[in-house]
């Protein structure tokens, strides 16, 4: 009897063992779930951000060359558009510490109508333009010469925004500062970067025979206005002027044409000096126009 009960216990733990072994080998043997949620795609401060989802320049060819450098000047410099470090598309980025003696090569690129009125990182309207940039590391705001190592032509930029964040590029550029070093065509060019410090600033480029009154009001040539709006009927273009007119400190005129076709352009101006056409910019941002361009009447 006894051994019969041993022999009747043994079979009993064998059967309980090969049970737990049939489960175990189930389980390595079953499927894997698929874990639930999808990854969070890196933190990209654009997204959703503008109304066009490429970057374009101006519908037409503009002539920015009377468009003064940036003057360098020292400047507070806020918490805005400095935190430090920060990271954007999974890429943390540290500010320069110490930009006195920063010099750079690589490749410039230069951004639109897509970001024009929008604001830049540390709070100010974007204008396409006016001599700024974008850099990653530099504080904002800072100053740069930028060279194109191609042409030879430079720029001088004050930087108030962060980017480009695509790789191989070291500044973006304002369309007026691409355009004025001949990158604004082929969308990219290879350039050196280096700080300009106050008072080492290049003189303002002008046009040929016009005189400077200061660094910060170079002569425009005769008949420099801002073009506003374009309208097939005159009553429109009226119309137009009369609403922004009492917002502007700057004379308005309509400018008419029949031929190709009827087309009323309404205009501010004109300006005699750069400092006068950037403070009309100013004015016109603050109604929220944002896309006047130089004309020569």
């Amino acid at each position: 009897m006894i051994r019969v009960a041993q022999a009747t216990a043994f079979i009993r733990k064998c059967h309980i063992g090969l049970l737990a072994l049939s489960l175990l080998l189930a389980a390595c043997s079953s499927p894997q779930k698929a874990p639930t949620g999808k990854a969070k795609p890196p933190h990209n401060p654009n997204d959703g951000r503008y109304a066009h989802e490429k970057d374009f320049g101006p519908d037409e060819e503009i002539d920015l060359s009377h468009v003064p450098d940036a003057v360098p000047r020292y400047e507070v410099r806020t918490i805005a558009g400095n935190k430090n470090p920060y990271t954007v598309l999974g890429k943390t980025y540290h500010l320069i510490k110490d930009e006195s003696a920063y010099k750079e090569r690589g490749y410039a690129s230069w951004y639109g109508k897509k970001f024009n009125g929008y604001h830049t990182s540390n709070g100010e309207l974007y204008d396409m333009y006016a001599m700024t940039g974008a850099h990653k590391t530099l504080p904002i705001p800072s100053y740069v010469r930028v060279k194109n190592l191609d042409n030879g032509k430079s720029v001088v930029v004050r930087i108030n925004d962060r980017g480009p964040f695509h790789e191989g590029r070291i500044i973006d550029l304002s369309y007026a500062a691409a355009q004025r070093i001949g990158i604004h065509k082929t969308g990219t060019g290879r350039v050196e970067v280096e700080i300009a410090l106050p008072n080492d600033a290049p003189p303002i480029p002008l046009r040929a025979g016009k005189a400077v009154a200061s660094s910060n009001e170079s002569a425009l040539p005769p008949g420099t206005y801002l073009q506003v709006g374009a309208f097939a009927q005159k009553t429109a273009a009226k119309q137009f002027a009369a609403n922004i007119g009492t917002k502007l400190t700057y004379p308005l005129t309509i400018q008419s044409a029949q031929s190709p076709k009827e087309i009323h352009r309404v205009r501010v101006g004109p300006f005699t000096n750069a400092k006068s056409l950037q403070d009309a910019r100013d004015q016109l941002a603050r109604i929220k126009i944002f896309e006047a361009h130089v004309v020569y009447q």
